[in-house]
C-alpha cells in the first residue's frame, strides 16, 4: 500500500471514509500526507485536524512509536524532488490491510487463517492524547498519567478553573514574561513535536547552530533537530504558542523550550535538591540492603535448620510467584486476627478483610475460603498476572501470603468500595453523578485498553462487572479480581475452553455457549457495565411491565423507537442537557460493544476513541446477544460469585 503524493505529476494518494457502512461515496474524513514544514500524515474531519501522526524525523514519525521493524510487514517513507509516500509491504503469507471506517477510526487490519476473520493489529487514533491538541496551547499529554493534560514547564493554566473541572481547550500562558537576551532553553525529551504553526526549518543547520539562529529571534520559543539520524542535524524554529503535544514513557523527541532565566533558576533548585534526596535514597538502599543481606543469612540458617529440612509444597508455590511475601502473623495483625468487624465484601474466591500495617498503610486483604470454588491455580493466575501489570485502571497488588492451607492476597485499599455499591442502590446512586459516571466509564475502558493492547502482555479479564471494579478515594475506578483471566500468547486474539467460568449476565453469546473467549469478550461485559452505569439497573434479573426482555433487550428497544433517554437514570440530566447528548452517546456505545457477533463489537481502543471524541459520528448498533430472557439449562458454566442459571436468547 502507498500513502503520499507524487510530486511530478499532482498526484495524491490518501484515505478517505465512506458516508457509512452501507454508502461508500466519500465521508467526512480524510487521511493525508501534509508537506508544511516537514512531512507528516493528518486526519481530518472535513478540513478541521482530528489526529497528526508528528513530523518525519528521519526515522520515523515523532507521534508514533509502533512502526518499527516487525514480523508482519516493512514499513518505510520515501522523500525525495519526485515523490514523498509511504508504504506498507506485506511479509510472507501475512494478509494485511489498511482502512478507514466511517467515524474516522484507521485500522491496520490482519486476516486470521483460522477464524477466516480481520482483526485489528493497531488502532488510530489510540487514545484521547491523540486527539489533535487535546490539552490546548503549550499544554501537553501524558497517557500515563491521570488527568493526562498538564502544562509545559515554566507554564501554567490559562483558566485555572476550567483545568479543575478537566477542561484543557484554554490551554497554558507563561507563568513568567521573556526577556529576550538573558532568556535560557531547557530541553524537554520524550516528546510527540508540536505542529508546524508559525516555523521554520533549515536542514544544513546543526543543533548549535539553530540554538544561535533561535537565541537572536525573540519571538522564537522552542527549537529541535529535524533529523535525528547520525546524531542530529537540521533545525526547526517554532514562534509563538505551541500546539498538539504529547509525551511518550519510551521514546520519543527532544526539543529545547525558551524559558526566563528565573525559570532557569527555579529548575536548577529543583534538581539540585532531587540530587540530594536521590543521594539520600542510595544511601537508605544500600543500608537496606545490609539489613536485608544479613536478615536473609539469618532466615536461611534457620530454616535449613527446621524439622526434616525439606523444601514443602508451600516453598515450591513461593517460587513461581515474583511478589513480596508476608508474614501470615503479619496479617493476623494487620486485619486483627480476621475479625468480623473487618470484613469488607466477600466473593467466589472468599472473604475480604480491611486492615492496616504496623506503619499505618490501609490494605485490603483477601483470603482463600477452604469451600471456595476456587483453588490455588485460580490464587496462583490471580499472582503471577497482575503482579506483572502497572496502570492507574488496575488495582494495585502489594503481595502475597502462602502458609500451610492460608492463600492470602494483599491489594491496596480502596475507601468508596465497589461500583455496584453505588449504582444499584437508590439513595447512594445519587452521589455519582454524570461527570463522576463518564470518568468511571473512561477509567474502566482505559484499563481494558491496557489488558488488551498496551501492557506487554495480552489479557482476556471473563468476569468484568460492577463488583469487580473499586473506586478509590477520588472515585477513580480500578478493575480487580483476575483470578479468572487468560493471558493470550503472541498474535493470539482467542482461545476457548471447556471450563466455563465468569459470571451470568456479564457474559458474551460464543462465550456462554460455545466456550470461545476473546479480547470482544470482555468487551461485550463492558457493554453490559456501560447500560447498567446509564440506567442504574442490573441486566440480570430486569423487570419491566411491557416485556420480558433483560436490561439488554431493553435498551435495544427503547434505540429503535427513538426513545433511548428513557434508560437514563433519573437526575442524570434533561432531555435538552448536554450531559444528556452524553449519556446518549453512551448508551449507543454500549449497544455497539453487546453486538451478537464478536466481530462487530469495536475493540477497546476504538471505544476510548468513540468516548473521547464528542464530535465523532458513531455507527448504528445491531442486535444485541442475550436481549430474550429464556432459561437455558443445558449450559451451567461456574459463576464468579454464586452457582445460578444463565437466561440467553434462542439460538
Amino acid at each position: 500500500m502507498k500513502l503520499g503524493r507524487d510530486l511530478k505529476v499532482g498526484l495524491n494518494r490518501y484515505l478517505t471514509s465512506w458516508k457509512n457502512v452501507n454508502d461508500p461515496s466519500t465521508g467526512d474524513y480524510s487521511y493525508a500526507v501534509d508537506l508544511t514544514g516537514l512531512p507528516q500524515f493528518v486526519l481530518r474531519n472535513g478540513s478541521v485536524k482530528q489526529f497528526r501522526s508528528g513530523v518525519w524525523n528521519g526515522v520515523l514519525f515523532s507521534g508514533i512509536r509502533n512502526l518499527m521493524p516487525n514480523e508482519i510487514f516493512n514499513y518505510s517513507f520515501i522523500m525525495n524532488t519526485d515523490e514523498v509516500y509511504a508504504t506498507f509491504v506485506n511479509k510472507g503469507s501475512v494478509i494485511m490491510r489498511r482502512s478507514m471506517n466511517e467515524w474516522g477510526k484507521l485500522q491496520r487490519l490482519i486476516w486470521d487463517k483460522q477464524t477466516m476473520k480481520w482483526s485489528d493489529m493497531s488502532v488510530l487514533p489510540r487514545d484521547q492524547c491523540d486527539s489533535y491538541n487535546y490539552c490546548g496551547v503549550n499544554g501537553i499529554c501524558n497517557i500515563a498519567i491521570s488527568p493526562p493534560c498538564e502544562c509545559l514547564r515554566g507554564f501554567t493554566p490559562t483558566t485555572q478553573q476550567q483545568w479543575s473541572i478537566y477542561n484543557w481547550t484554554d490551554g497554558c500562558v507563561r507563568k513568567t514574561s521573556l526577556e529576550c537576551g538573558s532568556d535560557i532553553f531547557v530541553p524537554i525529551a520524550g516528546l510527540k513535536l508540536p505542529d508546524m504553526i508559525n516555523f521554520l526549518v533549515n536542514k544544513s543547520m546543526s543543533l548549535d547552530e539553530c540554538n544561535l539562529q533561535c537565541r537572536r529571534n525573540c519571538s522564537c520559543t522552542a527549537y529541535a533537530n529535524s533529523d535525528v539520524r547520525g546524531g542530529g542535524s537540521g533545525c526547526i524554529l517554532w514562534f509563538g504558542d505551541l500546539f498538539d503535544f504529547r509525551h511518550f514513557s519510551d521514546g520519543g523527541d527532544q526539543l529545547f523550550l525558551r524559558l526566563a532565566s528565573s525559570e532557569g533558576e527555579s529548575i536548577f533548585h529543583k534538581a539540585k535538591k532531587k540530587k540530594s534526596q536521590v543521594l539520600l535514597k542510595v544511601l537508605l538502599s544500600v543500608g537496606s540492603a545490609v539489613i536485608f543481606f544479613c536478615s536473609a543469612i539469618f532466615i536461611f540458617i534457620w530454616k535449613t535448620r527446621r524439622t526434616d529440612g525439606v523444601r514443602n509444597a508451600d516453598e515450591r508455590q513461593k517460587e513461581d510467584l515474583d511478589l513480596p511475601l508476608f508474614d501470615l502473623s503479619t496479617i493476623e495483625t494487620a486485619t486483627n486476627n480476621f475479625c468480623h468487624t473487618n470484613k469488607i465484601g466477600e466473593g467466589g474466591y472468599g472473604p475480604v478483610f480491611k486492615g492496616k500495617t504496623s506503619e499505618g498503610q490501609e490494605i485490603a486483604v483477601k483470603r482463600l475460603s477452604k469451600d471456595s470454588g476456587q483453588g490455588i491455580t485460580e490464587f496462583k493466575n490471580e499472582v503471577i498476572l497482575i503482579a506483572k501489570l502497572q496502570h492507574r485502571n488496575l488495582v494495585k497488588l502489594l503481595g502475597c501470603c502462602i502458609q500451610g492451607e492460608e492463600k492470602i492476597l494483599i491489594y491496596e485499599y480502596m475507601p468508596n468500595a465497589s461500583l455496584d455499591y453505588f449504582i444499584f442502590d437508590q439513595k447512594r446512586s445519587s452521589l455519582l453523578d454524570w461527570d463522576k459516571r463518564l470518568s468511571i466509564v473512561m477509567g474502566i475502558a482505559k484499563g481494558l485498553l491496557y489488558l488488551h493492547q498496551d501492557s506487554s502482555l495480552r489479557i482476556v479479564h471473563r468476569d468484568l462487572k460492577a463488583s469487580n471494579i473499586l473506586l478509590d478515594c477520588n472515585m477513580k475506578p480500578k478493575i480487580s479480581d483476575f483470578g479468572l483471566a487468560r493471558l493470550l500468547g503472541g498474535e493470539q486474539t482467542e482461545a476457548q475452553t471447556d471450563r466455563l467460568v465468569g459470571t451470568y449476565g456479564y457474559m458474551s453469546p460464543e462465550y456462554a455457549v460455545d466456550g470461545h473467549f476473546s479480547v470482544k469478550s470482555d468487551v461485550f461485559s463492558f457493554g453490559v457495565l456501560v447500560l447498567e452505569i446509564m440506567s442504574g439497573k442490573k441486566n440480570r434479573g430486569f423487570y419491566h411491565d411491557n416485556h420480558h426482555h433483560n436490561l439488554l433487550g431493553h435498551a435495544w428497544i427503547l434505540w429503535n423507537e427513538g426513545t433511548a433517554r428513557e434508560l437514563m437514570e433519573p437526575g442524570l440530566g434533561d432531555s435538552n442537557s448536554a450531559s444528556c447528548q452524553e449519556v446518549l452517546r453512551c448508551i449507543q456505545v454500549g449497544l455497539l460493544c453487546v453486538q451478537k457477533h464478536p466481530e462487530d463489537r469495536p475493540s477497546m481502543s476504538a471505544v476510548v476513541f468513540m468516548l473521547s471524541s464528542e464530535n465523532s459520528s458513531l455507527p448504528e448498533p445491531k442486535q444485541p446477544g442475550f436481549f430474550v430472557e429464556r432459561s437455558l439449562n443445558d449450559y451451567r458454566p461456574r459463576d464468579s460469585v454464586n452457582q445460578v442459571t444463565i437466561s440467553l436468547d434462542a439460538r
